[in-house]
């Protein structure tokens, strides 16, 4: 999200606010993009206009505070937001000015990967804690084995990079793929045994989900970590060997397909070699700083490029779902490239599935930084 410093400016009375105060247009001319961060040096960000934020809906600004203070009980946000978070920590009269005279707003520039809004949800499974013929497909626990390699700490500039893999003998080799988890016994614990491999799939795919136990018991899970290897889009994979067309792709299309060619499941899924392990929850559908999400206002992005924590604007035209508002980054996924890129949670329920699993629009994306962050007339950023 790009929120340019402009000069005060009065908007309709019938309109909110929004949490920000714009740079100046410095004199008409356009301010070069600077670096998000010293951390982002990829990512690229320009001081943004209200005006830019055209078709957005008023906003309920009390929410979004409750939302930030929660936030900022994160040292990630509060690394991002100390001022911010300590001014919000107080008795704030008007949750509209204290955005407006805190946050400016800038616009993220898109990378090389397309600019992207795609949705995700909670799923429900059925299962069962003991094997049987219904229920006979594990969902696994963290294998014993899987190592976690961070490179940063060899090499400071892989910030954020990391590799997974086993130990055989002295090697650390790649683990195994999600084709070789299903043909061999993994050195892992299982949380219970469901009753869709398919299901199981796309509750790797979400990231966490309910799964309802046939003693009448619901468990939540999510995610624990991943196999290392590269996520690859089955709906891509259905494009390619032309059973889909690209616009027929959708969670219901790809659900549709698998259903009415049983025999073809394995061969579609293992054409994404990446695999999720669980673990357990006490709560609902949480993310990657351990919060539960909120419906519409959690996001998922690409942590090479955004902070975790950060307060983002998603603008996006898109049938059936459009939106445009401010949320908060609070997950990844392998599936999420590139700065311009979010994954919006959508909820629990059968209408949380059907927007989530059509949603795929383009996106427009700013963020809300401090005002210390400020750009000077010269077109870089001071602290």
């Amino acid at each position: 999200m790009e929120f340019k410093h402009l000069f005060s400016m009065i908007l309709p009375m019938k309109l909110i606010w929004l949490p920000l105060l714009a740079l100046s247009v410095f004199f008409g001319c356009t301010p070069k993009p600077i670096a998000l961060l010293p951390e982002y040096p990829n990512t690229l960000m320009s001081p943004a206009a209200t005006e830019e934020l055209h078709g957005y809906t008023e906003e309920n600004y009390d929410e979004l505070l409750d939302l930030f203070r929660q936030n900022c009980r994160s040292s990630r946000t509060k690394k991002l937001y100390a001022s911010t978070c300590k001014f919000a920590e107080g008795n704030v009269s008007n949750a509209a000015e204290f955005f407006k005279e805190h946050f400016s707003l800038y616009r993220i520039e898109p990378t090389a990967e397309k600019p992207i809004l795609t949705g995700y949800y909670e799923p429900l499974l059925y299962g069962s804690l003991t094997p049987s013929e219904r229920f006979k497909y594990p969902l696994y626990a963290r294998p014993d084995d899987l190592l976690r390699i961070e490179l940063s700490e060899l090499f400071p500039e892989l910030k954020n990079k990391r590799v997974r893999g086993r130990l055989v003998g002295n090697r650390v080799i790649p683990y195994l793929s999600r084709e070789a988890i299903n043909r061999n016994d993994l050195n892992a614990s299982v949380i219970c045994y469901v009753d869709s491999k398919v299901d199981r799939f796309f509750l790797e795919v979400q990231g966490s989900g309910r799964v309802k136990l046939d003693c009448g018991d619901d468990i939540f899970v999510g995610y624990a970590d991943q196999n290392g290897h590269p996520y690859r889009s089955i709906g891509k994979e259905l494009i390619n060997r032309g059973i889909l067309r690209k616009e027929e792709v959708s969670l219901q299309s790809i659900k549709q397909y698998l259903r009415d060619h049983p025999n073809d499941v394995e061969n579609v899924l293992y054409a994404n070699p990446s695999a999720v392990f669980f673990t357990k929850k006490s709560k609902p559908a949480t993310g990657a700083m351990g919060f539960v999400l909120t419906p519409e206002r959690s996001v998922a992005i690409d942590r090479r490029y955004i902070p975790l924590g950060a307060l983002l604007f998603v603008q996006s035209d898109s049938v059936p779902y459009r939106v445009s508002r401010f949320v908060f980054a609070q997950d990844t996924g392998g599936a999420i490239r590139g700065a311009v890129r979010a994954d919006m949670f959508m909820g629990y329920g059968e209408r949380a599935e059907r927007i989530a699993g059509a949603l795929n629009a383009p996106l427009a994306l700013w963020i809300a930084l401090p005002k210390e962050y400020a750009y000077n007339r010269e077109g870089s950023q001071k602290e």
